[in-house]
């Protein structure tokens, strides 16, 4: 649908087909199943992430009720915050490119 589509389209259409593929019939996950989503596909950004307090206060909202939905509004706001803090994120930023 996107092949015309800019790097940043591709890249949210390929975000949001991976939510839905893991999503219920309601369109949502469970919490449990957010944080397993997170450490199988987003493993390079949140690795090394463990000890630092915001890390450990989202995956420890997603312990507290396990079975409870979040909707894809709230995956997408899970995922700025691990991306925003993540070691990752500053050598992505180092990385000069050309166009």
């Amino acid at each position: 649908a996107l092949g015309k589509g800019s790097d940043l389209e591709k890249a949210f259409a390929t975000l949001a087909l991976v939510y839905n593929n893991n999503a219920d019939t309601e369109g949502k996950l469970s919490r449990a199943e957010t944080k397993s989503l997170l450490q199988t596909q987003f493993w390079h950004f949140i690795q090394g992430q463990e000890n630092k307090p915001k890390y450990q206060e989202i995956i420890s909202d997603l312990d507290e009720e396990p079975e409870s939905k979040i909707d894809f509004e709230d995956f997408m706001m899970t995922l700025v915050m691990l991306t925003l803090m993540s070691d990752l994120l500053q050598e992505i930023k180092n990385v000069k490119t050309t166009k």
